[in-house]
């Protein structure tokens, strides 16, 4: 029998219930055992929902993050929240967000960095995925100390309710590569205080009965030198002696040069993500002992298309003929990076339907599989005849191929990349033209998305609001943010995005080849969700976008008003993209469609642009070899959206929570006027790539942290910019949060833009 088993499950809910409970308990509205309560309903649903796989995993679940659970059950939490009031809980929390609960219990944390609130860990992307993880943070005198609790608590609750349960950890070798050390100290010296805390989590799961834990090292489909690649060589042959069977499991890519080294640990198993590489899989057969499980992930874990059946068992029957019982199937990954439930959706397209498949559909083609492998085709005939239907439909849709979008493609010259003008050029023309002073003041582009706002995008969506009543509705909250703009004396306004209900799916709902979900939520990280939009055709911009609504604002004000975009490379990599082309011809296809919106907004007389690329580090592939073929066409996507404007337009950009000091040169090939790019909740660390790389365009590196409900002061904000001034000319310099400010409140989002401006002001006097 062909053994199957999941990686993960989506831990918020079809309806979202953790995000809701989290934010109520963050807020002071409920209790803590309200937040528990849910989470432990939730787990018990999602267990009976993976009912008929051998193994199901349990510890996938997390209040906020993975691998910040990883650091709480290894007693590695930083010592900025050690000894603070409260419990685990209250210290998880204070690592994740800056601080835990708005209650009476917890009123010691404050908004106010000064009063009780700390600095919230360092937030970055899960590999090439969307969804962020909060950096653990090591020094040389780093120690370990077991807590179990957490992943024993659910593995009780799952036994209570007759789950197969496969506990899931974060490897040690990944979580130590994930890690950074802020003293400069070498991460693998701490290996061997690692390991035995690894060792006794094992032991503590083997005396609870447990037969296999899953261990998650995908820092294996990487690079790894040779000093990695002997840690988990140390670490796999220290940990062998447990009384569990370890599954190693790898995923986002294929282990290529790393094959050997992953078949030859000492483990009862091994998991490798199938889709990335078939080769890969089929030398893994030859290369691993007679007495290793060898699990391949067959469906896909991070996009919606439904699997060709028909296809994977024509690849697969051999294998299993092969492998026997030794052959397990899964998904490729954890599905936490696709929404739950596709039967929920009433609203899409019934065609496009027709194409999906979100988790529990996923699971589904799973069974059909483990169903042919084990009894024949013909047990799952009618399954199989349905899949190639729906294969078939997607495949000849004349809605899928726009000839139009083709013809304006090939007639997109390189020449449309270019400015007409060097940077040393426009620079000048463009100060001229805005009169703005020394460390101008500027916000990302939304603010918050209130109550009143939501409620009115959702009586407008229901048909209980008229078109021009939610329009007069969004032009008083724009107004709203203007007035509040100039009061705080900020340079360069923005209208706030209050009509935009998220900032690709906004763009995607207005062109051609997209579809969009009801239900589709995924986790972006903590309580953040986004639904991203499904890009499953040509893409084509059939008319403006934003151009009234930025008009509108610029009429309230004298000061420069930005237009906000949403880039190419960031509405490929936050949507589900179709799989049926080269992703780097989607991307140009967007491109060539924003174009049309930049040149409309300067016809408008907007004078400066902001085409946000948030996600154009996480489209790195994992491995540097490959960097260069995606760089070349991300950037020259981007080229192409922004570059037909003229010398005298400002074009921005934004980039946020990614590593971005190992391409800095590529941010500077984009040839944007300022880049405004994440700085602060990674302690400053951008500043370094300025050591041995002068940037040559303007830049704002984000001087607080938006993503924690701390309000930074006026002497940290003047302290960061001083630091950046030394490392970049001042006159090249803005002064920016770190990102957009819709998940804050405006009690937050007016005292800290306050202390900005003020921050400034005191750099422009001491000039």
């Amino acid at each position: 029998m062909t053994t199957l088993h999941n990686l993960g499950f989506p831990r918020i809910g079809a309806q979202r219930e953790l995000k809701w409970a989290l934010e109520s308990y963050w807020k002071g509205q409920s209790p803590r055992e309200q937040l528990l309560a849910t989470a432990a309903e939730l787990r018990q649903r999602h267990w009976a929902r993976q009912q008929g796989l051998a193994w199901v995993p349990v510890g996938d679940f997390s209040l906020y993050d993975q691998v910040l659970d990883m650091s709480l059950t290894l007693g590695n939490l930083p010592e900025r929240v050690r000894g603070d009031h409260g419990d685990a809980l209250d210290n998880y929390f204070r690592v994740a967000r800056g601080r835990s609960a708005d209650s009476a219990r917890h009123d010691h944390d404050a908004h106010h960095e000064g009063c009780g609130g700390v600095a919230a860990g360092e937030m970055t992307k899960w590999f090439n995925t969307n969804y962020h993880y909060i950096v653990p943070e090591l020094t040389a005198g780093t120690q370990f100390t077991l807590d179990a609790s957490r992943l024993l608590t659910q593995l009780h609750e799952a036994r209570a309710q007759g789950v197969p349960a496969k506990p899931v950890i974060v490897g040690p070798v990944t979580y130590l590569a994930l890690a950074k050390a802020h003293d400069g100290s070498n991460k693998l010296a701490l290996l061997d205080r690692l390991l035995p805390v690894y060792a006794a989590l094992l032991d503590a799961l083997a005396g609870e009965g447990v037969e296999w834990v899953q261990i998650d090292e995908p820092i294996l489909v990487t690079e790894l030198d040779a000093d990695w690649q002997h840690a988990f060589n140390t670490a796999y042959h220290q940990l062998k002696s447990s009384r569990v069977k370890i599954l190693l499991a790898s995923y986002f890519g294929a282990l290529l040069d790393n094959k050997y080294l992953a078949a030859n640990l000492p483990v009862a198993g091994l998991h490798v993500d199938a889709l990335a590489s078939r080769e890969d899989a089929r030398q893994l057969i030859g290369l691993l002992p007679p007495h290793k499980v060898l699990s391949l992930g067959v469906i896909d874990g991070r996009n919606v298309w439904k699997t060709d059946l028909t296809a994977l068992l024509d690849w697969l029957e051999p294998i299993a003929a092969q492998l026997g019982d030794r052959l397990w199937l899964a998904p490729t990954c954890s599905l936490l990076h696709v929404p739950v439930d596709l039967a929920s959706e009433d609203r899409l397209d019934p065609e496009i339907k027709s194409w999906l498949a979100f988790a529990l559909q996923k699971l589904g083609e799973l069974r059909v599989v483990g169903q042919a492998l084990d009894e024949g085709r013909a047990a799952v005939a009618d399954e199989l005849v349905s899949n190639a239907r729906a294969l078939a439909s997607r495949r000849q849709s004349s809605r899928v191929h726009d000839a139009q979008v083709q013809q304006a493609l090939a007639q997109a010259t390189p020449a449309l990349e270019q400015r007409h003008s060097p940077y040393a050029v426009r620079a000048p023309l463009q100060a001229k033209k805005l009169g703005l002073p020394a460390f101008p003041t500027t916000t990302i582009g939304s603010f918050p998305q209130t109550a009143e706002i939501r409620h009115a995008r959702k009586e407008h969506k229901a048909g209980r609001l008229s078109d021009a009543d939610y329009q007069q509705a969004m032009r008083a909250e724009i107004a709203h943010g203007v007035r509040e703009q100039e009061a705080l004396g900020l340079d360069v306004l923005v209208h706030g995005e209050a009509e935009r209900n998220d900032m690709v799916e906004y763009f995607g709902e207005q062109l051609a080849g997209y579809a969009f979900s009801g239900h589709g939520w995924v986790q972006s990280y903590g309580s953040r969700c986004v639904k991203p939009p499904i890009l499953y055709g040509d893409v084509k911009r059939t008319h403006p976008i934003t151009v009234d609504w930025i008009r509108y604002a610029q009429s309230l004000t004298k000061r420069p008003m930005k237009g906000m975009l949403t880039g190419p490379v960031t509405m490929l990599n936050w949507s589900f993209v179709r799989d049926d082309q080269p992703r780097s011809a989607t991307c140009r296809q967007l491109a060539l469609a924003l174009r049309g919106e930049v040149l409309d907004l300067e016809t408008a007389g907007v004078p400066i642009i902001q085409i946000d690329e948030a996600a154009f580090r996480e489209g790195l592939p994992l491995r540097h070899a490959h960097w260069q073929e995606y760089l070349d066409w991300a950037i020259a996507a981007f080229r192409l959206m922004a570059n037909g404007v003229r010398d005298e337009t400002q074009i921005h950009s934004h980039m946020c929570y990614s590593e971005f000091n190992d391409i800095i040169a590529s941010i500077a090939a984009m040839d944007a006027d300022v880049i405004t790019i994440e700085n602060s909740r990674s302690g400053m660390e951008l500043l370094g790539a300025f050591e041995h790389f002068a940037y040559p365009n303007g830049i704002g590196p984000g001087v607080y942290d938006i993503h924690s409900p701390n309000v930074p002061t006026q002497q940290s904000i003047a302290q960061r910019m001083r630091e950046a001034a030394r490392r970049i000319p001042a006159n090249q310099l803005w002064v920016n949060p770190d990102c957009g400010l819709k998940t804050r409140q405006w009690c937050e989002v007016v005292p800290s833009l306050a202390h900005m401006v003020a921050a400034a002001r005191e750099l422009r006097e001491a000039a």
